[in-house]
């Protein structure tokens, strides 16, 4: 194994007495962004969860050659930044102050006494998920599609090696989407490995490097958007037809029956 890799070694998840996620092997480099998609109740979000240690497994997850069960909390939370489903807000904080949370694992504990560097990489997060015009706003104040970007944001400052997040469009209008989907990208590209969560074909096929698609907790298919989303797969997963062209050299998808 490469020190760069996250490597899952027969990974299983066992929620309720159902097996979600099914012994599961897979090997995926830095440097990469990773669309995971798959019907409802594929595992997806289970694996994700499995990942960043909130929900029991069996198997092995290791990032860095390291074992994730054997490093602590605050260690964990520094290598890896999540996203989960969801954004509520209960408190009015500033936006620019949620997003300065990211900075907690690095020891930032007060977003009013930041160091330049902590400044930087809030600055920065905020830029890349364009939320710096309402980074004074109370976050209660905020859309949903707006809170959803700061969300990413506070992902961002954490400067995190292993970005997992799950639905990170979900709730954002088309705009947003695609910006969110080349900050990810631009993430990996500057050496993370991004793993995403989605349901929207069309951006896993534009943006992600490889597309893991998940069926009943398994790895149905695995590759490249042209490789893992075939009409075939596309069928016999989802129950759909696809239409296929192809746009500025980019593969453009959409189920289509």
């Amino acid at each position: 194994m490469r020190p760069e890799e996250l490597a899952l070694s027969d990974l299983q998840v066992v929620l309720g007495g159902r097996r979600v996620v099914d012994v599961m092997t897979l090997t995926l480099p830095t440097g990469s962004l990773v669309a995971l998609v798959g019907p409802n109740g594929a595992g997806k979000t289970s694996l994700l969860r499995a990942i960043v240690g909130l929900a029991g497994y069996s198997g092995r997850v290791a990032f860095g050659g390291r074992d994730l069960a054997a490093v602590g909390g605050r260690e964990r939370a520094r290598l890896i930044a999540y996203l989960p489903q969801g954004h509520e807000a209960h408190w009015p904080l500033p936006a620019r102050d949620i997003v300065a949370l990211g900075r907690f694992p690095h020891g930032a504990t007060d977003p009013l006494r930041l160091s330049p560097d902590d400044q930087g990489m809030v600055r920065r997060a905020m830029e890349q998920t364009d939320t710096t015009a309402f980074a004074d706003r109370p976050v209660t104040m905020l859309s949903g599609g707006e809170r959803a970007r700061v969300a990413l944001a506070r992902v961002f400052a954490v400067g995190a090696p292993l970005i997992l997040a799950d639905e990170p469009t979900a709730a954002l209008d088309p705009r947003h989407q695609i910006d969110v989907m080349r900050a990810l990208r631009g993430r990996a590209e500057e050496g993370a490995l991004v793993v995403a969560v989605t349901h929207d074909i069309g951006l896993a096929a534009r943006f992600a490097h490889r597309v893991v698609l998940l069926n009943q907790g398994r790895i149905a298919a695995s590759g490249s958007p042209g490789e893992a989303l075939t009409p075939e797969v596309m069928r016999t997963t989802f129950g759909v037809e696809l239409f296929r062209a192809d746009h500025q050299g980019v593969p453009v998808l959409v189920p289509w029956s």
